[in-house]
């Protein structure tokens, strides 16, 4: 069996399920993001996930998700976790199942936390096996078949799952002020910080800041604003009519020329190429 590859830009033709077991430990190779969105559903274990200036505990009933263009993260600091992968796009989604969920359309615009009660985690579960199942089968058919089972998942879900604002845990007070780090970050890309800038807001001292963001958030304060930075520019690329250079000054990249190439090592082609393909 040939299984289908994603594009480098990320271009999913239908539904993927991705099932994988980590160990505790694992390092993920880099933060990112896609123009998808993934619904991830823990069943076994626990995982820490971080997207943009929030972190997230989840444990076994526990589902995220995470709307297109959302920078993330995932640290397995609780032994070991597995995990599905749901990706799909607005043209999976049905109206009538939409309108089951708290929002309506508008759910699918923000991150989503919700939790599947005990008594219902043999279901939840079972349906998730028929959708990795059939991502193995991948024929003809597949395209239809994880359509309707993610609409029953979601519909399941409407019924049974209690809806979340925040984490479902506490998260400690070391991780507040490291994500209050990146939530400046995340309201100040544009203009012209520095790690003392964000240190200042989040209380620390910035070599403590850098050592303690890492060890949170498993990347660099740096890379991080680099990340945000990118995302937006590839939001604008595809949203706007601004030039290259408009975009690179508008999302705080001082020099064109390192935008160009982190963008490239970010998405795989170029900016311009980014857009001409988004554009069809």
């Amino acid at each position: 069996m040939v299984r289908k590859k994603r594009t480098s830009l990320g271009d999913i033709k239908r539904i993927h399920i991705d099932r994988r077991q980590r160990e505790g430990g694992y390092v993920m190779s880099s933060h990112h993001c896609h123009p998808y969105y993934e619904l991830c559903c823990i069943e076994h274990g626990a995982c820490r996930f971080m997207l943009e200036d929030r972190m997230y505990d989840l444990h076994v009933g526990d589902l995220l998700l995470i709307p297109p263009q959302v920078v993330h993260y995932t640290r397995y600091l609780f032994g070991s976790c597995r995990r599905i992968g749901i990706y799909f796009r607005d043209a999976d989604l049905n109206e009538a199942v939409t309108a089951l969920l708290p929002g309506r359309a508008a759910f699918f615009s923000r991150v989503q936390v919700f939790h599947v009660p005990e008594a219902f985690h043999a279901a939840c579960c079972e349906l998730l096996s028929r959708m990795a199942y059939e991502e193995q089968i991948d024929d003809s058919r597949t395209p239809l078949i994880l359509r309707l089972q993610l609409m029953e998942l979601l519909a399941f879900c409407s019924r049974v799952c209690s809806f979340l604002q925040e984490s479902p845990t506490e998260i400690q007070t070391t991780d507040r002020q490291v994500l209050a780090a990146a939530h400046y970050i995340n309201e100040h890309f544009r203009q012209q910080i520095s790690s003392a800038d964000i240190a200042a807001a989040a209380g620390f001292s910035p070599n403590y800041l850098s050592r303690k963001f890492r060890e949170a958030a498993g990347i660099g304060l740096h890379e991080y604003l680099v990340l945000v930075r990118l995302r937006s520019a590839a939001l604008e690329l595809v949203s706007t009519d601004m030039s290259v250079t408009e975009i690179a000054t508008h999302c705080g990249f001082s020099d064109g020329n390192y935008f160009k190439d982190a963008f490239k090592r970010k998405y795989g082609v170029s900016p311009r190429d980014y857009r001409n393909a988004a554009k069809g």
